[in-house]
């Protein structure tokens, strides 16, 4: 029987393999699944399974207790390490993809996550499918390979997931609150890992990774704390069958979950001033307090009555005063659970450059509302406000994807709530506790927090003197002001600071008006539709909330004319929100937001939440932004906002840029940030308050209206809107929609550029294929049957196996008028090595579905069908999906269902043949273009310049077959990146494979190296690049990637060069990794390569209104 419970509280199976939890577990009203609660008698592992008799999808999660707290000192990053190897093959399960292959093939997915003190591990899968999932999943805890291969290769994986973050300011500033944490805690070690830490240092301590990582995993992977979730469309019955089946046989050592003594903030760390220089341009003052641990504060959450108030942004709040003064534009508060006993509350303010300058100002404000917390006493109207709020969240909780909810369930088991609370945990509010509150509120102290601000430039007489060991991030550390202790110890109350009035948006009509639906309707209805207003309308017969969603597109063809227009038009939403701000944060407080933005086609308004108030929020908005007096000052912040915003653009990942680049050059109109940055400058306060009247003046409003509102409910609200704008209608001619460039057909294209930042060691492509126009039924079924097959293998050779890095993507790209097969690479490989392994994916792809037998090629097609024909989750998601079409111009919203029908028809003869047509990149029809981003770091030389063709060909002719390329070329990669010589790792591969004596693996060692002339490259002689009498003595190193299991028949070399012999038999050139593939052609003028491309239609309904 479970310690933690009474024996009253759980019962011993009639089989005597688990235990049952008896009491009911608490849960929303809204929620229709069943649950139950199990310990598993052998091992200990709480099991939590979840029956939902309609879901689709099925999943399961399990949560360890241990995260990167645990790590060795001298092995940081471990857990995270152990979290990536997991996964690849177990004795039951020995392929390394097999497990993602499974659920690749049955429309699911897997992921896992490691924290400071958990790591959670997730799939999703078609609900037929969960047992095979489940059985996989299993034994990566009761049996994982950890295999050298896959070791070597995941801590690269490791250390391209660190690089991606490296210029990433919210990495840096977590890292260097770590690092300058108290130094006897583990806190302040560094969780991610790297080379470093997880290749170099344990091999200068004579350790093994490998065998370290056993040992991790053998001390912490207990079944006594992990928590697992299972969630299916089968009975509770069978799904305890098979989680005591699965599961039982993970080990139990008994353990505790690891904790650990003290704080990370103590009198050493407190008090101080730290000033880190971002990467991009942001001004933020962070004030970071030791803080109780409010776990076992579930039933009161000191923290969150704590945050409600001092985050408030209403009338009498700490951001109303701080904006009044010009000092701040954002405010946001909360805890942060560090790890068992310990905690943070965190109060970050976005500063204005006033408000750098008067930061300790900023810092006395703020205390100044706590000291008046503290007087006023805890109020117990705002407490039980809180708390019904919080009740009313969970009481019309919706349902969200089940691996989000079985991630969730697995990690609020290790919360340490009763058994019974396991769903709602921290969802309530359960009693008030006004001096539990008041304990909590004195850990708010002046002389028990420490700041870090930060700003590209220092305040005066400070200087970033220190850098950061694992980013590099420059510093400064010095003890607080005296003067600001002194002035901290005798504040004055400030009249301007209020505790917040009664909410007044709290909803008190929750009827939804519920009854039997035996078929819910598909699409919305088109209830209005006249020269200024088309208005959709669907009433929620699915969910029954007593909630809805309003979108409503303000079409005006002068909101985005000139670039000018563009940041006026931004402009005025980002004042209009910031007008409205005290106004609007009840109401989102009370779960009802709103946001406007600037688009294409105009401004787009979407309100969500309960609808009781909906109505009475979006008149607000409407008359705000007829009425609106453009504050001057307010501007001024506002505007240096969006330059910042536009500059920052260039410091985001390369791979965003490629994106961004890509989509420039395939529409027909888009300003570049760099263009609408010319424009802000000139800009003034005048200019908005003349120009938006403007674009107000002359509108076409497209509406939807979903959710708990009635069809007359939704023309009563949009006829308020028109008649508060009286707009003119617009011309027929000012509604035509943009429209896609067209490649033509027979050409490749390549646009190249560099990183901005010069620090990024990463480069970034997207590689594009044209198929056709997106309304093109039978090429869009195509393309995403060819996208779905791609999915897995393409992350399974260019991340796993080739370790090109830890951003690997494919898929379909939608447009306006055209679509195409999609890949995104982000790595420290040059973009040309990285489009050739793209296409050369390609090539191996097309053999893949050759060779497909006719089960695996249904498998496909079936799991792809399931994906398309997924339920929706909640309200929100059904509506998303309705605007989606709508706002596409084509309103297909039986598209679903076409696909499905078209994806019955096609063969795998028929996909061949799309293949050999649309995507083969040699293709006569070929309509391919890649944005290239590189990086300015130079990527290090090779140490030793060796054919790996002629390598291979080499050891198959002694003998040696079992060695692949993809193999050699990981061995050659290693020798690359310096961890041994090629020749050392050579040795050890063939001692791994031939099992020979040793004087005859040094024989063929010596064979190999005459033969491959594995002789220090040019560079490292004399620096050159270039041998100085021999021009040929060095290799171009070009690599090929072939199948591993046909490697060692299909090379040979032939008349001095390496020829690949494809799966017909018919013989390919090696390709050239150096060099862009044949007939590319480089864009050099982008306006004029803009100029001369053939433009798509424009979106035209595919329906009759």
């Amino acid at each position: 029987m479970p310690s933690t419970e009474t024996s009253s509280d759980w019962k011993l199976s009639t089989s005597g393999t688990y235990w049952v939890y008896t009491r009911p577990l608490e849960k929303s009203d809204n929620d229709d699944r069943d649950y139950r609660l199990i310990k598993l008698a052998n091992n200990d592992l709480e099991v939590l399974l979840v029956h939902d008799k309609d879901t689709d999808k099925s999943s399961a999660a399990l949560d360890v207790h241990v995260g990167h707290l645990s790590d060795p000192v001298d092995l940081q990053g471990l857990a995270h390490f152990c979290e990536h190897l997991l996964f690849m093959g177990t004795e039951k399960y020995p392929k390394e993809n097999d497990y993602n292959q499974y659920l690749s093939e049955h429309s699911g997915f897997s992921n896992a996550f490691t924290g400071v003190e958990d790591t959670n591990y997730y799939f999703e899968v078609g609900h037929e499918y969960l047992e095979g999932a489940l059985d996989r999943f299993a034994q990566f805890f009761i049996s994982p390979l950890f295999s050298d291969t896959c070791t070597e290769r995941e801590l690269k994986a490791v250390d391209s997931e660190h690089k991606k973050n490296r210029q990433q300011d919210s990495w840096r500033m977590f890292q260097l609150e770590k690092s300058l944490s108290n130094p006897d805690h583990p806190y302040c070690h560094f969780g991610t890992g790297n080379l470093e830490t997880l290749s170099e240092q344990p091999k200068r301590l004579g350790k093994d990774i490998r065998d370290e990582l056993l040992k991790f995993h053998d001390d912490y992977y207990s079944a006594n704390i992990m928590k697992l979730c299972i969630f299916g469309r089968e009975s509770l019955d069978t799904l305890t069958e098979w989680a005591v089946d699965k599961f039982n046989g993970v080990r139990n050592k008994n353990i505790s979950p690891p904790s650990f003594e003290g704080h990370p903030l103590t009198e050493k760390e407190l008090k101080k001033q730290i000033f880190i220089k971002p990467v991009k341009d942001v001004r933020s003052l962070e004030m970071t307090f030791p803080f109780p641990d409010q776990r076992p504060l579930y039933e009161v959450q000191p923290g969150r009555y704590i945050s409600h108030l001092i985050g408030h942004e209403g009338k009498g709040s700490i951001l109303s005063l701080l904006k009044k003064h010009r000092w701040a534009n954002y405010l946001q508060v909360g805890t942060i659970h560090g790890g068992i006993g310990f905690e943070f509350l965190r109060i970050s303010v976005d500063l204005t450059e006033e408000g750098l300058a008067n930061y300790e100002k900023v810092v006395l404000v703020i205390f100044k509302y706590i000291d008046l917390l503290k007087n006023h006493g805890v109020r117990e109207s705002t407490f039980r406000e809180v708390q019904s709020l919080a009740s009313l969240a969970f009481r019309f909780k919706e349902k969200y994807p089940p691996s989000q909810y079985t991630s969730r369930l697995a990690g609020l088991m290790q919360h340490g709530y009763p058994s019974e609370y396991i769903l709602s945990g921290p969802s309530l509010i359960r009693d008030y506790d006004a001096k539990s509150i008041e304990e909590n509120l004195k850990w708010l102290g002046p002389d028990n927090f420490r700041i870090m601000l930060a700003s590209q430039t220092p305040p005066k007489d400070i200087s970033f003197t220190k850098r950061e060991k694992w980013y590099d991030t420059e510093y400064e550390v010095v003890d607080f002001n005296p003067s600001l202790i002194e002035t901290l110890k005798n504040l004055e109350a400030d009249p301007e600071l209020q505790l917040p009035e009664a909410n007044a948006f709290v909803p008190t009509n929750f009827e939804t008006d519920k009854k039997d639906v035996k078929q819910p309707i598909k699409k919305p209805e088109l209830i209005a539709n006249d020269s200024r207003l088309r208005l959709w309308h669907k009433k929620d017969d699915t969910f029954w909330v007593p909630r809805a969603n309003v979108w409503i597109l303000f079409r005006s063809p002068l909101a985005y004319a000139t670039p000018s227009n563009c940041v006026k038009t931004r402009l005025f939403t980002d004042i209009l929100k910031d007008s409205l701000n005290e106004y609007a944060y009840d109401a989102e407080v009370a779960g009802l937001c709103y946001n406007i933005e600037n688009q294409l086609e105009g401004m787009l308004l979407a309100i969500g939440g309960y609808n009781d108030k909906l109505a009475v929020l979006l008149e607000k908005v409407i008359r705000k932004m007829r009425d609106i007096e453009i504050d001057g000052e307010r501007f001024k912040l506002l505007k240096d906002q969006l330059r910042r915003s536009y500059k920052n653009f260039s410091l985001e990942p390369p791979y965003q840029h490629a994106l961004y680049y890509l989509s420039y050059f395939t529409q027909d109109k888009m300003w570049t940030t760099a263009e609408k940055l010319k424009e802000l400058d000139a800009i003034t306060a005048e200019d908005i308050q003349a120009f938006y009247p403007t674009i107000l003046s002359h509108l076409h409003l497209e509406a939807l209206v979903h959710g708990n509102v009635k069809k007359e409910q939704a023309q009563i609200m949009l006829k308020s809107v028109l008649d508060i704008l009286n707009p003119k209608e617009l011309l027929p001619s000012q509604l035509i929609g943009h429209r896609s460039l067209i490649l033509p057909e027979g050409t490749k294209w390549v646009y190249q550029r560099q990183v901005e930042d010069p620090n990024n060691v990463n480069s970034g492509i997207e590689y594009l294929i044209q198929v056709g126009n997106v309304t093109q039924t039978s090429l869009r079924a195509r393309l995403s049957l060819l996208a779905q097959i791609a999915q897995e293998p393409c992350f399974d050779q260019l991340r796993t196996k080739e370790q090109l890095g830890y951003l690997v993507f494919s898929g379909v790209r939608k447009q306006t008028g055209s679509m195409g097969m999609r890949f995104i690479i982000q790595s420290e490989r040059d973009t040309v090595y990285l489009e050739n392994r793209i296409e050369d994916f390609l090539e191996k792809l097309k053999a893949l579905v050759e060779k497909m037998s006719t089960e695996e090629y249904k498998a496909q097609v079936q799991s792809l069908i399931f994906k398309k024909l997924e339920k929706d989750k909640n309200l929100g998601q059904e509506g998303g999906k309705y605007w989606a079409h709508i706002h596409s111009g084509y309103y297909e919203f039986d598209q679903v269902d076409k696909d499905v029908q078209e994806l019955n028809k096609i063969t795998k003869e028929s996909l061949l043949e799309f293949m050999d047509k649309y995507i083969n990149p040699s293709s006569p029809n070929i309509r391919k273009l890649s944005v290239h981003l590189q990086s300015q770091k130079v990527p290090p030389t090779s140490s030793y310049k060796v054919n790996i063709e002629s390598l291979h060909t080499c050891l198959v002719a002694q003998g040696v077959t079992r060695l692949s390329i993809d193999d050699l070329r990981a061995a050659v990669e290693r020798g690359d990146t310096g961890e041994s010589s090629i020749q050392a790792i050579l040795r050890e591969m063939l001692i791994d494979e031939t099992k020979a004596e040793e004087s005859e693996i040094e024989a063929l060692m010596a064979k190999l190296v005459t033969a491959m002339r594995m002789t220090p490259s040019a560079t490292d002689r004399n620096g050159t690049g270039k041998e100085n009498n021999t021009p040929d003595d060095t290799i171009n190193g070009s690599f090929v990637t072939v199948d591993s299991k046909k490697t060692a028949r299909r090379l040979s070399l032939m008349n001095g060069d390496s020829i690949d012999m494809d799966s017909s038999g018919q013989s390919t050139p090696i390709r050239d990794h150096s060099k862009l593939p044949d007939g590319n052609i480089v864009i050099l003028d982008s306006v004029q390569f803009k100029t001369k491309m053939e433009l798509s239609p424009a979106a035209v309904p595919l329906i009759d209104f």
